[in-house]
């Protein structure tokens, strides 16, 4: 009975955690990060304010997870046995896809990024250094033993890259308008635009930037 009852205390602590979370979520979609306060969040969630400290430690601890939560490079994973002998191309173009569509179709990520340009806070800060954490790994892993001497090239190029289509998925929002450079981003056909774009730059990228398997090396 024991075990049972310590089951039935972990369920309700995870669903009371995610309740808290949905309503960061429900809030910063609706009215936006100027009103995540402690009180209506935990009014929205319809569970105890006292619960955020149990469970997050504070205001704080709760933003931390719930970002991490919804941040796309925090949680990429390389998936099974990828092959990386290309350096990463192949890997590259589909992540970046991918970030492509999760912005876009992620209304809460898109208040996120635009919360990050727009105020300091120990939380944004924390999630820019998950990020570049997590992508120094990637680099030093895949691409910087490929391009060798290139790879800030191939970095810079990346930055340059994973900014512009944060942009893009986000700029309905951003610009109250989704036409950019004349491509309609609500579009299905114009989002497959950009794609085939990120596909052709990549491969440019690695055709014409030397890197170990370069001839002339």
């Amino acid at each position: 009975m024991e075990r049972k009852s310590a089951a039935g205390s972990i369920r309700n602590k995870e669903r009371s955690k995610k309740k808290f979370l949905d309503a960061v979520g429900k809030i910063l979609k609706t009215k936006g990060y100027a009103a995540l306060k402690i009180n209506d969040i935990a009014a929205t969630a319809g569970v105890d304010k006292k619960m955020i400290y149990t469970y997050f430690g504070g205001m704080d601890g709760l933003m931390d997870e719930y970002i991490r939560s919804q941040d796309f490079w925090s949680n990429v994973t390389a998936g099974e046995s990828p092959n990386f002998e290309d350096g990463g191309k192949e890997l590259g173009i589909q992540t970046l896809c991918a970030q492509f569509d999760y912005v876009y179709n992620n209304k809460e990520v898109q208040k996120l990024l635009l919360w990050r340009l727009s105020e300091h806070r120990k939380s944004l800060v924390k999630l820019t250094e998950v990020q570049e954490a997590n992508g120094e790994m990637m680099f030093k892993a895949i691409s910087d033993p490929f391009f060798k001497e290139n790879a800030d090239v191939f970095r810079s190029i990346m930055a340059i890259l994973i900014s512009g289509l944060y942009y893009l998925g986000t700029s309905p929002t951003a610009m109250n308008g989704s036409i950019f450079c004349g491509i309609d981003m609500s579009t299905p056909g114009g989002r497959d635009k950009v794609k085939e774009a990120i596909s052709f730059l990549m491969n440019q990228t690695f055709e014409h930037l030397p890197g170990k398997t370069d001839k002339k090396e």
